[in-house]
Parts: structure tokens; C-alpha cells; sequence
């Protein structure tokens, strides 16, 4: 399965001839391909060409003018040339490289889904999965078709959401890291998909308590933590996030047996929090649950198999709902409609 869009770097010394004999002739010999003027101004001190190939794939290549050094970037195969090429994200290019392939790739992003027009940050923020080689079609289609895992909710207020969320930036020192959640197989998980942006719903209750937050935590036992979150010199709190799926699409038959199934997974066998022995809290969201299985969740407040945890529900008009179990170290829940005082 192929990857996040990242750069490949060339140490070598390139030529605009070199660019049409080792790159342009391999990649029209494959899968038909032609070179063609960048859409924007290359990046001061780089010559750029733009291939555009017959299946729809697209890449970028730019090289310096006066030296050695050269950045590719596309969602098609890679030419035999650049195999052994080191790889970077887009963080770790040039500001001035990576500035002008992303113009270029959201350029054509909203170009081939229009929709997505309205949501800059939400498209620039998961551009490395829009437009990955396998999972361009996949997580478009889960925002476009499904709403980005919201039940009862339509497209624009689940996108207006979430790029509300990410103008914050908070995220965006991770951006690789968490767009990549979303995964970039060419065949859609509505499972994986809903389970990511569990991850994003987390880091949206957490910033909106005013914690600081920093994902993917190693811990001792060789495992990872979601995140690890920290408010005004505070000790901080590590965190894990589970997302049970609602009960229409899995085979627990209530709510609460959906809830108890899915926080087994991280406590049981070697699941994180079973490994890692407690300390940390565990985050369960359930905005996948249409009205009717949340009302009847939120009633009962049934237990959960790890404590201390928060159970909690975001609506894309960014109100939540939620209850908590055992010594909650983290202040989530007092702003929230219907939430319940810390229970033991």
C-alpha cells in the first residue's frame, strides 16, 4: 500500500535534458506521461516541470539551478532513476519547495473535487492523503459520502468542523503523522476511517479544555499512546482514544455491549492499555452513534472495562455530551451539555 505524499530528494546535479531522458522517457515509456509548465512560479533559485500522466496521476519535480539537489513528488510510480532517493515530508523540504508543490497540488485537489473548495484547511491539512497514489478516491469519499464519520449529520457541517478544528493549528506539527491515520488503501474502511477521526475528535476535546496536546506517545512497554496532554505547567496526562462503532454496522447488540467490545480491545491481551499498566486515560468516543444509541448510552452510563475514561460524543456544531468513569485526571467535561459528575 503506498504511503502519505512525501518528497524524494536527489543529491545529484540535474539538467533540464537529464529531466526529459531519465525521468520524463521512463515514465512515458511505462504508463504514458507528458511535461508540462507548472501551474505556478517554480521556487526562487529552482527550475520545475510538471508531469501529467494518461491514468490521471500527477508529479512535480524541481531541481536548483546552481548546484546540486533535486525534489520530486507525485502520486505515480517513481521513476527507476530516483529508487534509492531519501524521503521527507512536507515539513522537512524547502519552505520555498514545498510552498510551491502544495499551490500546485491543491490547485488541482480542487480542481478534481470542487467540494472541497470551501474547506482550505481541511484540504491543505490532508493533501498528503487526497492526493496519495492508492487513497486519493477512498478518503475523499469518506468525507464527500459519509461526512467524515458523523451520523445524522450532512458534508458541510461535518467539513466545517473539522476545519474550524484545524485553523487552530495545533495539529499542525503532526500533520504528517495524523493525516496519514486515515490510511491510503484504495479500498474504503469505514472501520479505520471513523476510528482516525476518533483521534481528531479526541484532540478537539482536549484543545478545547486547553490542554496542549502531542500525539503518538512511546511509552516503555514499545507501545504508543495517542497523546499526551499538559495544561498551564499541570503534571501531564497521557492519553489513549477508542472509537466504538455503532450498533447497526458491528455485531454487539446494544449500545453499551458495542462500548464494553471495543474498550476490551486496548485492555485485554496485548492491547495498549493492557500493556502499558496503567496511568493513563482512556478517551472513548462515540459521535459515531446516531441520536437513538447515544440517548440510550448516555441513560444508562454503563461501565467501562479501563479507568480512569471519558465517554463522550461530539456533534459538528461543536457541542458534546459525556459521562466519566473512575478518577479522571483531565478537566473535559464541566462545559459540556449533559455531562456527568466524575464517577467511581
Amino acid at each position: 500500500m503506498a504511503q502519505p505524499l512525501r518528497f524524494r530528494y536527489s543529491p545529484e546535479t540535474w539538467t533540464d535534458g537529464r529531466v526529459r531522458n531519465a525521468l520524463l522517457s521512463d515514465l512515458d515509456s511505462n504508463i504514458g506521461a507528458t511535461a508540462t509548465t507548472p501551474w505556478y512560479a517554480s521556487p526562487s533559485g529552482f527550475a520545475a516541470t510538471r508531469f501529467e500522466m494518461d491514468n490521471g496521476d500527477i508529479a512535480l519535480f524541481a531541481y536548483r539551478e546552481d548546484g546540486a539537489g533535486a525534489y520530486w513528488l507525485g502520486n505515480t510510480e517513481t521513476p527507476s532513476v530516483l529508487w534509492r532517493t531519501d524521503k521527507e515530508a512536507f515539513s522537512e523540504a524547502p519552505f520555498a519547495v514545498s510552498r510551491w508543490a502544495q499551490r500546485e497540488l491543491l490547485a488541482v485537489l480542487h480542481e478534481e473535487a470542487p467540494w472541497l473548495g470551501d474547506y482550505t484547511y481541511l484540504s491543505w491539512f490532508f493533501l498528503p492523503v487526497f492526493l496519495s497514489k492508492d487513497g486519493r478516491e477512498t478518503s475523499r469519499t469518506f468525507f464527500r459520502e459519509h461526512a467524515a464519520g458523523f451520523p445524522d449529520a450532512g458534508r458541510d457541517e461535518a467539513l466545517s468542523f473539522y476545519d474550524d478544528f484545524l485553523k487552530t493549528g495545533v495539529l499542525e506539527d503532526y500533520r504528517h503523522v495524523m493525516a496519514g491515520k486515515l490510511g491510503t488503501s484504495e479500498y474504503l474502511d469505514l472501520t479505520r476511517t471513523s476510528a482516525a477521526m476518533g483521534e481528531f475528535d479526541a484532540a478537539w476535546l482536549l484543545h478545547r479544555a486547553g490542554y496542549d496536546i502531542r500525539p503518538e506517545i512511546e511509552v516503555t512497554t514499545g507501545h504508543s499512546l495517542d497523546f499526551r496532554a499538559e495544561r498551564d505547567g499541570e503534571q501531564a496526562h497521557l492519553v489513549e482514544v477508542t472509537r466504538p462503532l455503532p450498533v447497526n454496522e458491528r455485531a454487539a447488540g446494544t449500545p453499551a455491549a458495542a462500548l464494553r467490545d471495543t474498550v476490551q480491545t486496548k485492555t485485554r491481551g496485548d492491547g495498549q492499555l493492557a500493556e502499558h499498566g496503567g496511568g493513563a486515560t482512556l478517551l472513548v468516543d462515540c459521535s459515531s452513534f446516531p441520536d437513538d444509541d447515544w440517548n440510550a448510552l448516555a441513560a444508562e452510563e454503563p461501565d467501562v472495562p479501563h479507568r480512569p475514561a471519558v465517554v463522550f460524543r461530539v456533534r459538528p456544531d461543536g457541542s458534546v455530551e459525556g459521562y466519566e468513569k473512575g478518577s479522571v485526571p483531565l478537566d473535559l467535561l464541566p462545559a459540556a451539555s449533559n455531562a456527568s459528575a466524575p464517577q467511581s
